[in-house]
């Protein structure tokens, strides 16, 4: 028996794997890593994948990173975790500052959670709680766009609008108004993107203008909505958002939980469109992929909100065990040292030309279509020959993802969208490989059975 095979055998025993169909391993197996090293994850065969998804969209710098690796094992020498309630320790002050240097000057204090979701619904509460006690109790709705994602725990359910996660869960949700995606897709033959944008934006309006005295915030994915099929949308968009929300008085979330540190080709998203949310979530590449960690800022005018002698309600009393570890705020700090130190951004810029060269076939193949880029995003959308979508039940997507399997890549489509998220290291010959694999990938998806 192989190495893979032993452990796969214990695997499917025990474990309950996430976002997955558990007979769906009868015929493919999950696949047991043995290390990763940069880009590189190896199974216990010694077969080797390339991670074109950077484990879920959390790796930004590369599997088993030098220096990431180094300020973790100095941290375990000296404190792993401690309560945050009451206590504090130097990673989580020096995190908490560079992040407040880093995002727009308005941001001034910086929340914890443990992860995206609950980052999410510390937001969610903090916007409520933040208009109760300013004496509007009625302002308990959100709007969130349509096919949105903000995680799964019930509150970000309550955001999101893919039917696939929230359907099941309906009778425990209490559902957002809905307002339309600004997705350029949209754009009708010879259309600019911008008239999306208007059309968006006016629908926007409406909703406000009717709903806005019960309405807490707008909680949307800045420039990308990552799990809805890397839908992008211009900055234009954000910047009409800003001012409705400014004009109906609710709040702007900006979850950047997925298109944060870099993804969108700068390290923000908002900074695309010159505006500051109210508050904005931060996390998946916020340790480099090691360690579950979200940062929740705020703006002051918020955190005052909640500052005063009154009884405990008017507290924001949101806490997780592991809020604010120390060594997920280590790796966290190593991570924005990489930024740093080696101009990530500058450099994701230069290799964005390199990779539109590469995707210039890919704008041609007769089975896809709405081949984009927005930063170190790439995404593609496998269509029919007469450019429709396909139907679920072709499972086009997933026959794209065992021919990757096979060839040593890891892409994991969203339904029949292809995309690379990659940690931001690999070298050209990596990013060659990368594509010639998704065109094989591409070809295999839509020959007929």
């Amino acid at each position: 028996m192989s190495s893979n095979q032993s452990w796969i055998n214990r695997d499917l025993a025990v474990l309950w794997h996430p976002c997955s169909q558990m007979k769906d391993h009868e015929t493919l197996p999950p696949i047991p890593i043995a290390r990763g090293e940069g880009a590189w994850l190896t199974d216990f065969d010694g077969n080797r994948y390339l991670d074109a998804i950077g484990s879920w969209w959390v790796n930004l710098f590369g599997h088993a990173n030098p220096h990431i690796n180094a300020r973790i094992k100095a941290q375990l020498d000296q404190l792993e975790h401690v309560i945050l309630a009451g206590f504090s320790h130097a990673p989580v002050v020096e995190l908490a500052e560079r992040l407040v240097q880093l995002t727009p000057p308005e941001l001034t204090r910086v929340f914890f959670t443990d992860n995206g979701s609950s980052g999410i619904e510390a937001a969610l509460k903090m916007s409520f709680h933040y208009w109760r006690n300013m004496g509007q109790p009625n302002k308990t709705r959100f709007i969130a766009l349509e096919h949105s994602y903000h995680g799964e725990t019930l509150g970000a359910l309550g955001v999101g609008n893919i039917s696939i996660f929230t359907e099941t869960y309906a009778p425990l949700i209490t559902p957002a108004l809905v307002a339309p995606s600004p997705d350029c897709r949209q754009a009708l033959p010879d259309e600019p993107c911008a008239a999306v944008t208007e059309r968006a934006l006016l629908s926007l309006r409406a909703m406000l203008e009717q709903h806005a005295a019960d309405v807490a915030a707008v909680i949307i994915e800045p420039i990308v909505q990552c799990a809805a099929g890397m839908r992008m949308h211009e900055p234009a968009y954000l910047s009409g958002l800003r001012n409705l929300c400014d004009e109906f008085n609710v709040h702007f979330i900006a979850d950047e939980i997925a298109v944060g540190f870099g993804r969108t080709g700068t390290l923000f998203a908002c900074e695309q469109a010159a505006i500051t949310p109210d508050i904005l979530c931060l996390s998946k590449g916020i340790t480099g992929g090691y360690l579950p960690l979200c940062a929740v800022l705020a703006t002051e005018k918020i955190y005052q909100a909640f500052y005063c002698d009154a009884p405990a309600s008017r507290a924001f009393l949101h806490s997780h065990s592991y809020t604010g570890n120390p060594l997920a705020c280590a790796a966290a700090i190593a991570t924005l040292d990489l930024f740093e130190q080696e101009n990530v951004i500058g450099r994701n810029r230069v290799r964005g030309a390199m990779i539109d060269e590469l995707l210039v076939p890919f704008n041609h193949h007769a089975h896809l279509a709405h081949v984009r880029r927005r930063g170190m995003i790439v995404a593609m959308d496998l269509v029919g020959t007469n450019g429709q979508p396909y139907v679920r039940s072709d499972r086009r997507g997933h026959r794209a993802y065992r021919y990757a399997l096979d060839h040593g890549v890891l892409l994991r489509p969203l339904g029949d969208t292809l995309y690379w998220m990659p940690p931001y290291t690999l070298t050209d010959d990596e990013w060659r490989h990368l594509a010639d694999v998704t065109w094989g990938a591409v070809q295999a998806a839509s020959a007929e059975h």
